[in-house]
This record gives structure tokens, sequence and C-alpha cells, in this order.
């Protein structure tokens, strides 16, 4: 349970993280719109690094506390203390095999999701169609976990899936570049539509398979005491790091983004001074692309603390919700940001999604919990 400081921390990471990191995300698709290999690359490499240090420990191995019983003799005192210099991974609540599954696919979707941008896909619509996965949830789980739904719940589904169709109709003819250089705008969202839907497939498949990894590893330990906080991170970490040698196969493509963006306009950045330099302007100039995918990053690592944070303390019922009010704030700061994306069918699109979403998750409760509770 979360105390009244940390849910004001994880709210802040999650909101403050997550709508910024999608402000970010548009400015630097809009420029650059084959750079979600490049830009998928730094955001797991950062998380990555963030959580490294958690993973570690110096503790002693176990087998060297029954050192003097081995077969080959007690071990020097010199050795002992020096494995206690030496760090070690942590034993995992969850073992590899898992973990890689988790990996490709949440690497193939999240490359899926940021490369979408390079079909004219707007923001808002990118929102709104992510948004929509409950139905492919719903039909995976009914096929391979044999779970059975409410009406209220299949309701629910048909609003979200009315909604990400209108939307994904309302901007199917976008003003953009393509219209500029005669490309057929039509075929080139169509593409953009068809990543985005294998993307919500993929998605539904790590669903199930994150589910079974709960049930089978996770719940026992947190049966057993285990600290949630610890879980989380782990997963964090090695759902991050275990996926970037993958990114080796695209580093031509990073490389070509990354050296076009460094040769974006410059910009500015000034440094407070103070003492005797504080008559000259202190600071340094960087290429303003670089800049934002900084600012990406390092608003990517937020989101997904606060987001990790929130899944490992509260039920997923409050997640869902909390989620689904934080893309809805992301689309009116796209909206309020960029403008000129937005029209009736658009919001109209966006509200069904939100409204169903919300009236999934408030009717996924058990009947006797809500009794228990009134």
């Amino acid at each position: 349970m979360l105390s009244p400081s940390d849910w004001i921390t994880t709210l802040s990471l999650v909101f403050g993280g997550c709508c910024s990191n999608a402000i970010t995300l548009e400015h630097i698709t809009s420029r650059y719109p084959n750079s979600g290999i490049l830009i998928t690359f730094f955001q797991f490499l950062i998380v990555s690094l963030y959580g490294l240090p958690n993973q570690f420990t110096f503790d002693d191995p176990q087998e060297s506390k029954h050192a003097a019983n081995s077969v080959n003799g007690p071990v020097s005192e010199h050795n002992i203390r020096r494995r206690r210099w030496l760090p070690r991974l942590k034993k995992r609540k969850v073992p590899l095999l898992p973990y890689f599954v988790q990996v490709a696919l949440f690497l193939v979707l999240s490359t899926l999701n940021n490369a979408a941008f390079a079909y004219d896909i707007p923001m808002a619509v990118h929102i709104v169609f992510r948004s929509g996965g409950m139905i492919i949830n719903m039909i995976l789980g009914w096929i391979f976990t044999k779970k059975r739904y409410t009406m209220r719940q299949v309701a629910s589904v048909l609003i979200v899936t009315a909604g990400v169709i209108l939307t994904t109709l309302s901007a199917s003819k976008p003003q953009s570049r393509a219209t500029a250089a005669g490309a057929p705008d039509i075929s080139l969202y169509a593409v953009g539509i068809a990543i985005l839907s294998l993307a919500l497939v993929l998605s539904g498949f790590l669903g199930l398979i994150q589910d079974w990894v709960f049930s089978q590893y996770i719940m026992p330990a947190q049966a057993q005491g285990s600290d949630p906080t610890g879980q989380w991170q782990e997963n964090m970490f090695y759902l991050h790091s275990l996926a970037l040698p993958m990114f080796y196969f695209s580093k031509e493509t990073i490389s070509t983004e990354l050296a076009g963006m460094s040769s974006s306009p410059p910009v500015f950045l000034s440094l407070p001074g103070s003492g005797p330099l504080a008559p000259y302007e202190a600071g340094v100039t960087l290429p303003s692309a670089l800049v934002y995918l900084l600012l990406n990053t390092c608003t990517q690592l937020l989101c997904v603390v606060g987001v990790n944070r929130l899944t490992g303390r509260v039920s997923s019922l409050t997640v869902t919700l909390i989620l689904t009010v934080r893309k809805a704030v992301s689309l009116l700061l796209s909206a309020a940001v960029y403008g000129g994306q937005g029209n009736m069918k658009m919001w109209a699109g966006a509200a069904l999604v939100f409204i169903g979403t919300i009236n999934y998750s408030t009717g996924s409760k058990p009947k006797q919990k809500r009794e228990k509770k009134d």
C-alpha cells in the first residue's frame, strides 16, 4: 500500500514523466520519422543503466559460507575477503527463459510503436490506438486461458473498439509531408495502422506471458513475504537490459539517424554563472535534435520507473485507471502544444475509448468484493 508521500512521488513520475515523454516524442518523430529504433535504443539503455546497481550485490556467495567443508579443503581468508569485493548479480525470482521471451516481444512491440510514426500516424491516433488493446486481450484470454467475461465487460470492449475505429478513420487522410511529395497518403497511413495493430496483438501475447510468470513465480514469492519493490526493479532491469544486444543488428540505422540528428540546427544552453564569471554567459551549444532526444530518454526513465512502482504496489484496476487518465492528459497536451490535429470525430473516438476503458475496469471486480466493501 502506498503512503501519501509515495502516492505523490509515483503520480509525479507517471504524469510528469510519461506526458512530457509523449510531447518530446512527437517533436522528434515529426522531424525524424525514421528514428524509432534510435529512440527505442536510448530508452532501453538508460533504463538498464538505472536498474543495474540494484541488481548487483557484494555479499558472499552461498558456497563461501561452507568453504571449510568443501572437498578441496578450506578456502583461505584472503580469498574469501577478495570475493567480497567482486560484484555479482542477485538471485532472480524469475528464470532467464521467461525473461527472454518477454524481452523479445517487448522489444519488437516497442520498436513497432515508435516506427509507426514514419507512416503518417498522428500522435493523437497513436495514443488512442494503443489504448484499444482490450479487445485483443479479451480474445486471447478467451482462447488460451478460457477466461469468461461479463456482459458489462463485453459492452465496454465494444465501446473501446468503436472509439478506436472512429479515431483511426478521423485521420485516414492526414495532411503531411507525404502529400507534398505526391505519395499516396491513404496507403502509407494504412501501413502505419497495420504496424500498430500488429503491436497490439504482440502486446496481448505479452500480457498472457506476464500473467503466467506472475502466477508461477512472483505470487508465490510475495506470499512468502518477498519485497514487491525488489521484484519490479528486477523485472524492469531484465526486460530492458537483455534486449540491448539485439540492437546490434540495427546499428547502421541507429548510426545513420544519430548522424542526421547531429547535423540539426544548434541550440545554446546557458548555464547559471556566479562569482567572477557572472558577467559572461556560460553554456554549451548542442544540436537541437539531440537535446530533445536526451529529454525524451530522461522522461522515459521517469515514466518507466513511475509505472513500475505503481504496478508493484497497487491493484491492476488502479493501474488501469491511472494510466487511462494519463493517456487522456497526454492527448490533451499534444493538442494544446502542437494543435491542428484534432477534429470532432477524433475527440469523439478518444472519449469512447476512455469511457469504455474506465467502465471495463470498474466492472472487473468480483461481485463478492464489491458487496463486502459496501
